[in-house]
């Protein structure tokens, strides 16, 4: 995919832009090198500093950023602003918190002595230049998710970000510079994703973090593996929403419909299975076809719409492909304006897919089994609880698990048996900051945020000190 802004709405190629070369990529690990140097020496207290201004810069500039980010993947701008505050409000957190987060930690005054030792401790030292592969779906959150945590422990960081979100890249690194950070701390390389395996072998990079799909994701690890490198992996998922009769069925419908459809449906942790008990089935059924179906599709730029359009030509056909098969081994879409080509019927240009609620799915559709990216919403019906866990954990995917029941043995049920890095209830999955984020199986391991993701990319070091 060459490395260029298309408008997802209409299709133009608003700009082109050049790989780096080898002297380019090659001055830009020589800068992350020597600013880690430096950075990883800088107390605390500069390092919140940083992040706050770098927040603030955030603040300033959310209309333009959010602007950008419409622009080149599609997302409704009011959503693309919303993702700039959310990136601001993580980078005051780790600034606020970070020091604690990786503060020494002093083993018990019993182990120590037991331990032979004087003193003990157990310290948290950066490692090095972090490279980032991010993709477009959230191209200001995915990377900020990653930066606060890795600046705050005094990391440096590279991003390759998805190549049909430039200008959001540089975006980006502009901002940090605005922002004061010492020259190399961050950096946006502009290469193709066959240079990836070229710049994790480099003696300079350190680790890996990459939010992609399960293909990349296996690409990236296998590489890291045999360099021996730390690696984060955060894939794809499938994420179960699951309705039982105790639940408020009013905001389970509510909060169904936006969880399926934020972000023009291109989220990895978006409610994707419904799987609703037969005692609610019929009006859950129907209440949530019909929220769908009401949903306004069009221009991202106005504030009435609701769905943008996906954010490239082949996420719409690979979309088209599992609903085409789905259709065709016997499912029925129960929500009106569905189009062979994907398109909505309200936009003449642009790759857009109507959102859309398939029923009657079997084990031998594709989209049983494979992830939907796109407002499309598989619906089942179950008879128990037992019935439900079992669909909701036949997935290769467990990134994160909606449960709707004011039930409390339903919820330890839950909590226990379901195969996912999160469990919510009575809401909508999403990530926060002091929150630690990922999966199980499929889609991936490691965590981003809270505390966990601060010491993804740190030497928890054992410091011992022997009797004088």
């Amino acid at each position: 995919m060459p490395i260029a802004t298309v408008n997802p709405a209409t299709g133009e190629t608003l700009e082109t832009f050049e790989p780096l070369g080898h002297g380019g990529l090659e001055l830009r690990l020589a800068r992350a090198e020597a600013a880690y140097r430096e950075y990883r020496t800088v107390g605390f207290e500069f390092r919140s500093e940083l992040l706050r201004r770098a927040a603030g810069v955030f603040e300033t500039e959310q209309e333009q950023l959010a602007r950008t980010v419409t622009t080149e993947m599609g997302k409704p701008l009011a959503q693309a602003r919303a993702e700039a505050a959310k990136c601001a409000k993580a980078l005051r957190w780790y600034a606020d918190h970070g020091a604690a987060l990786i503060a020494d930690e002093l083993p018990r005054e019993e182990d120590v002595a037991d331990a032979g030792a004087a003193a003990a401790l157990v310290r948290y030292r950066p490692l090095g230049a972090v490279l980032a592969v991010m993709p477009w779906n959230f191209p200001l959150w995915q990377v900020i998710r990653f930066a606060a945590p890795a600046l705050m422990a005094g990391n440096v960081c590279l991003l390759k970000h998805a190549s049909n979100v430039p200008r959001t890249a540089l975006a980006l690194e502009e901002l940090f510079w605005r922002a004061g950070a010492p020259e190399g701390c961050f950096q946006t390389l502009l290469i193709e994703s066959a240079a990836v395996e070229g710049v994790l072998r480099d003696r300079r990079v350190a680790a890996v973090t990459l939010t992609g799909s399960e293909g990349a994701g296996r690409s990236v690890a296998a590489v890291a593996g045999d360099a021996l490198k730390k690696s984060v992996l955060e894939l794809g998922g499938s994420d179960p929403f699951v309705v039982m009769p105790s639940a408020d069925l009013q905001a389970a419908v509510h909060t169904a419909v936006r969880a399926r459809t934020q972000n023009n449906g291109q989220s990895c942790i978006a409610a994707k299975r419904f799987i609703v008990h037969d005692d609610v089935y019929p009006w859950f059924a129907a209440a949530f076809a019909q929220g769908m179906r009401s949903l306004r599709v069009g221009d991202p730029f106005d504030p009435d719409t609701e769905i943008g359009p996906l954010a490239t030509r082949q996420g719409r056909d690979d979309l088209v492909s599992l609903v085409t098969d789905a259709l065709a081994h016997g499912a029925t879409a129960e929500t009106a304006g569905l189009h062979a080509d994907g398109s909505s019927g309200q936009s003449a240009a642009g790759w857009y897919y109507p959102p859309t609620v398939l029923t009657g799915i079997t084990p031998e559709m594709r989209i049983h089994h494979e992830e939907a990216f796109g407002p499309v919403a598989t619906l089942y019906r179950v008879n128990s609880l037992d019935e439900a866990l079992e669909l909701a954990n036949d997935s290769p995917f467990g990134l994160s698990s909606n449960v709707w029941t004011n039930d409390t043995a339903e919820r330890d049920r839950c909590i226990r048996d379901l195969e996912a890095g999160g469990v919510f209830f009575n809401g909508m999955t999403a990530s926060h900051p002091a929150l630690p984020f990922g999966g199980v199986k499929r889609s991936g391991y490691g965590r981003e945020l809270a505390g966990h993701g601060i010491r993804e990319f740190c030497n928890a070091t054992t410091v011992w000190v022997g009797q004088p």
